[in-house]
């Protein structure tokens, strides 16, 4: 190339340019115009292949995650029909008709048969199963397969081929049935893999693509081809990971490349018909979103019948005049009324009580006015042949999409059940009390017939002095008044020990009422001291000063605090006659500060200085029938107990520092307002 010359070529060639540069820049304006109008088709059209592979390849993942899901599904609902059965094996019948309809239901799976823990087969789901060379035969083509194993604890699949009763596009599954651990069984499953593929495959997937399943040399096993053959432009492949099982999911999209004219004649009718386009979707997207709030509240009024007519509890519906405008079955069957007859009725309704009909014309009244807010109530109803029963009643207002309230929604639930249950639960306790004082009398019996004769000698000594004094001529009245004084104290005393057994031991109805335990101790303390006395121990009483009321059942209490000092004296058996002593404290304490009760609370102490109880006999000291003594029933403790916490109150026990144990309990002290 000679160099010299290359400034004169160049100033020849840019010469003529300077004149026609006005008309170069249309030109170039114009190809870059058209350069820009092709290449924005042809981008379109990879921008829409890319989009398709990339659609087909999230479709193949959902379609594998369908299959899975529903692999999955099966597996567990087997499962657990199979751990039904082993743990209640008597129920063969229910069980074979379970596996006969769970195959019905799922249609990919050929069939079914479970083995026990010998490899016995129990039920199938194959009527010719009835037959003992057919249920052979079953056996041996599953238990004689060369991979299974039958004794591992991990799920497994495998593929078969030509057997009887089991086609060669199938698969078996085991699915162990597990037993503390141990394979207590085994079920099997034969799954058609092209009716799996065709159930679970969507229609709309299988419309734009074909669908082959592969086995690990890319045989094909089961192939859908709904909407033709596919044309090798847009394919995944896709692993599908079974128990010990591996499968290909291959799709090959029907789709071919876009084409370029189609892209531009598209682009011109959307340019050209933007407007009308734009209206369209907008107007679709607006009866879309209609369609979708129909189906969505079609769905959950569906949804709220089925849950409505599933409950056991009744359910009505009132306006603000009182009208019923809804009733479910459930209220319906509790009154014996059918809903035609119900809804649109306007007080007075036929499950109104005629005896107090009064009450629930006032009542609604009052709620119509706004005097009282609907809140949960127990009242009378009668059914439709007269029986009446209780109910408790559950009110809300219910209110519009504007927030104004339209009537009233009530929960009715018949406490005829819980009512009677209360009260045989309230007689069985009350006799049970009734039986521990009984029992503690019996087992006082002696030490009060000791504690009677003393008395008793006594007044007979006093009268025979007495009478004595009367045949001596001139004998002091004041002697003969001393020995009738002291006869009379004595049957008091006998009269006191006899009125507190009276009292303790008598039926009665269980009643809270504001009570003082300072009389209560002292109306308890003969019978305390009675069995005190016989085993030499001393008692000591301590009340503090001005203690407050309770709400509580004196017998109860009383019972409570015998059952307590009669262990403590029984206790103190052995221990030396110095330190027997028994104490009695009462005292008030403050509620738990850190709680949201904060009333005053009256505790009593009963402290004794005997053995003292061990961890191993703590930790049952409170169960029923569980007692340290060879003649005891194990019910005191317990009885006692009960008893407090009817009160609302705990009883619980400590070490004493002195030796000995201390039980304790407290009671919140009675308001003002409390009746």
């Amino acid at each position: 190339m000679p160099i010299p010359r290359q400034p004169t070529i160049v100033s020849r060639r840019f010469t003529p340019l300077k004149g026609s540069f006005p008309w170069l820049l249309p030109i170039v304006l114009v190809l870059l115009f058209l350069a820009i109008l092709i290449w924005l088709p042809w981008q379109a059209q990879r921008m829409e292949a890319n989009e398709r592979q990339e659609q087909l390849i999230a479709d193949t993942l959902w379609v594998e995650q369908a299959l899975q899901f529903q692999f999955t599904r099966n597996q567990e609902n087997l499962s657990l029909i199979g751990q039904e059965f082993i743990n209640k094996p008597g129920e063969a019948t229910t069980l074979n008709e379970r596996l006969r309809l769970f195959a019905t239901s799922n249609h990919e799976i050929q069939q079914l048969a479970l083995f026990d823990k010998h490899q016995q087969l129990i039920v199938g789901t194959l009527s010719a199963l009835n037959e003992q060379n057919q249920r052979e035969t079953l056996r041996q083509s599953y238990l004689q397969l060369p991979e299974l194993q039958l004794q591992s604890s991990k799920s497994q699949c495998l593929r078969t081929t030509a057997q009887s009763n089991i086609t060669k596009d199938s698969m078996i599954c085991r699915f162990p049935i597990l037993l503390n651990g141990e394979v207590a069984g085994n079920l099997f499953a034969t799954y058609r893999l092209q009716t799996l593929l065709d159930e679970t495959v969507p229609w709309w997937f299988a419309q734009e693509n074909e669908i082959t399943l592969l086995d690990a040399d890319e045989k094909v096993i089961a192939k859908r081809t709904a909407g033709g053959p596919g044309k090798n432009v847009y394919t995944h492949n896709r692993a599908l990971e079974l128990p010990q099982l591996s499968f290909t999911l291959h799709t090959n999209s029907i789709k071919t490349e876009p084409k370029l004219l189609s892209n531009l004649l598209v682009l011109s009718v959307v340019l050209l018909s933007l407007g009308l386009v734009w209206s369209l979707i907008a107007l679709w997207r607006d009866i879309n979103r209609r369609l979708r709030a129909e189906g969505a509240l079609r769905k959950e009024a569906a949804f709220r019948a089925a849950m409505e007519n599933s409950l056991v509890t009744g359910l009505r519906a009132r306006d603000m005049e009182g009208r019923l405008t809804y009733v479910n079955p459930s209220f319906c069957n509790m009154i014996g009324v059918p809903a035609e007859e119900l809804v649109g009725r306007l007080p007075p309704m036929p499950y109104w009580a005629p005896e107090v009909k009064e009450e629930y014309e006032q009542r609604f009244a009052q709620i119509l006015t706004g005097t009282v807010q609907p809140e949960a109530y127990e009242t009378i109803y009668q059914r439709a042949n007269g029986e009446r029963f209780p109910v408790l009643i559950h009110e809300s207002p219910l209110v519009d999409e504007h927030g104004k309230q339209t009537g009233w929604m009530s929960s009715i639930l018949d406490v005829s059940e819980l009512k009677r249950a209360e009260e045989l639960s309230r007689q069985h306790e009350e006799k049970l009390h009734a039986n521990a004082r009984l029992a503690t009398m019996g087992e006082m019996a002696s030490m009060l017939a000791h504690e009677l004769n003393q008395p008793l000698a006594a007044i007979s000594s006093y009268t025979t002095g007495a009478l004595n004094l009367l045949e001596q001529q001139g004998s002091d009245p004041s002697l003969l008044h001393a020995a009738l004084e002291k006869a009379r104290a004595q049957a008091q005393r006998a009269g006191q020990v006899i009125k507190s057994v009276h009292e303790f031991v008598r039926k009665r109805e269980t009643a809270r009422v504001p009570l003082q335990l300072e009389e209560l101790l002292h109306s308890v303390m003969p019978l305390v001291e009675l069995q005190a006395h016989s085993a030499h121990i001393h008692v000591q009483l301590d009340i503090e000063a001005r203690l407050p009321t309770v709400l509580a059942d004196k017998v109860l209490l009383e019972q409570v605090v015998l059952n307590l000092t009669r262990n403590a004296i029984e206790a103190m058996q052995n221990t030396p006659f110095e330190q027997r002593q028994l104490q009695i404290i009462a005292r008030q304490i403050p509620g738990e500060a850190s709680g949201f009760d904060t009333t005053p609370r009256v505790q009593i102490q009963i402290i004794d200085r005997g053995h003292g109880i061990s961890q191993e006999i703590a930790e049952s000291l409170f169960s029923p029938f569980f007692s340290t003594k060879s003649s005891g029933m194990g019910m005191g403790l317990n009885i006692c107990r009960t008893a407090i916490e009817f009160h609302g109150g705990n009883l619980s026990h400590r070490a004493n520092p002195q030796g000995g144990t201390i039980f304790e309990f407290s009671l919140a002290a009675s308001t003002s307002t409390e009746t």
